[in-house]
């Protein structure tokens, strides 16, 4: 047995796993992060620390050359599989990892056709929505920029001279942050100048106008609004839920990944309709736990300062707007004390009222979603931090892409 096929069938009992969610995907996300979970099969942050890519979420022709590119990224052997709906997402893991137990012949191809090969593309049984994509393309639609029609290393450009704020001539790389990157808003592209890791420019990259986001977050706000019934304690569990999986991705940017796990079994006991007496004590120690963090605290201080002055202007609601102090450690703490907030309002009575109470990213508006504020608040709250910083910023306001796509008229800039 050759050293490739016994690396394979080891990480195929437990797989490394990168998870993708493409616009629309809320929902499979949180359930292929449970049945990770469950699995205890560990996630990997990048293409090159994986075994198996699942991409979760609908089809999506815009977002497919970011796809590629991170399927051509990943070492062989390897696999791809997709979970359409979140009932698709244990079965195709299955599926994935019996064909990376599969693969690794002797050259250390991935399939049939070998290196630089189209591969193939299985489906799985008639009925099943999942999808298992099996070997990669040599050819692909990768997002790379090139000089005299060479793709560069990494996809990305060649440095080139500027200065920098200080007048100094030092060179520029210009890089894409997203649209999938590890804990960060699904969909959402920003294209940033760096020089050195201090971003000197940053632009958002505008969605498209109906497209295929679900704003999974708000829903009991649009169906409120387009005149169902929909209870209180509904949505304050979907608005504490909310704010969890925020808090969620923004504790594993920061580097603390035992808290981030607390934050989405919380959120997901929430989703599952848990007593709100069972979850409140365990969301009150979360609560102090986090917001008394001295570590927490200074590592985030004085980051993407707002004013609720300039949040009002911008057109923001919401968390955002209510956080005194305006940085990083002010949102955070302003979530914290929100959660604790709707999780004892998770069993009350009475019906939602749309334009009383907020839904988790402020007021909803369906021609002008609260997530478009934030949004476009981040090019300028990022110019001038680091790149780590910049990615504490955003995971801090974190805006829904999905309210963007499905926002009325486009979001545009300005």
């Amino acid at each position: 047995m050759g050293l490739t096929a016994v690396l394979t069938r080891a990480a195929a009992r437990r797989p490394r796993v990168l998870l993708v969610t493409t616009p629309g995907g809320t929902p499979v996300r949180l359930a292929a992060e449970r049945e990770l979970r469950s699995r205890d099969w560990p996630s990997a942050s990048t293409p090159a620390g994986a075994d198996l890519m699942l991409v979760a979420g609908p089809d999506c022709a815009r977002w497919d050359p970011a796809l590629e590119r991170l399927w051509r990224d990943m070492p062989r052997p390897c696999a791809r599989v997709r979970a359409v709906t979140a009932d698709d997402v244990a079965s195709v893991l299955d599926a994935g990892r019996t064909r990376l137990g599969t693969r690794g012949g002797p050259d250390g191809s991935d399939g049939p056709d070998g290196p630089g090969g189209e591969g193939v593309r299985a489906r799985p049984a008639d009925g099943d929505t999942g999808v298992v994509e099996d070997g990669r393309t040599g050819h692909g639609h990768g997002q790379g920029h090139g000089h005299g029609g060479m793709e560069m290393p990494g996809g990305l450009p060649m440095a080139g001279p500027g200065e920098d704020r200080d007048g100094l001539t030092l060179d520029r790389l210009h890089v894409p942050l997203g649209p999938f990157l590890a804990d960060w808003p699904a969909g959402l592209t920003l294209r940033v100048v760096l020089q050195g890791d201090v971003v000197q420019r940053a632009d958002l990259d505008e969605p498209a106008a109906g497209g295929p986001g679900d704003p999974f977050w708000s829903r009991p706000w649009i169906r409120a609004a387009a005149g169902e019934p929909v209870g209180v304690g509904e949505a304050a569990r979907r608005r504490a839920a909310a704010h969890l999986d925020s808090l969620g991705r923004l504790l594993s940017v920061a580097g603390w990944p035992a808290e981030a796990v607390t934050a989405r079994r919380l959120r997901d006991d929430l989703l599952d309709g848990a007593p709100a007496s069972s979850v409140l004590p365990r969301v009150e120690r979360f609560a102090r736990r986090v917001g008394r963090s001295r570590t927490l605290y200074w590592l985030t201080r004085g980051l993407g300062l707002l004013s609720a002055a300039d949040a009002r202007a911008a057109g923001v609601t919401g968390p955002a707007v209510r956080a005194a102090g305006g940085d990083v450690p002010a949102r955070y703490r302003q979530w914290l004390t929100e959660v604790v907030d709707a999780v004892r309002q998770s069993d009350a009575t009475g019906l939602l009222d749309p334009a009383v109470r907020e839904s988790p990213r402020g007021r909803w508006d369906a021609e002008r979603p609260p997530s478009a504020a934030l949004a476009l608040l981040l090019p300028r709250l990022l110019v001038g931090a680091e790149l780590g910083a910049a990615r504490l910023v955003v995971a801090s306001l974190d805006p829904d892409p999905d309210e963007l796509a499905a926002g009325r008229p486009a979001v545009t800039r300005g």
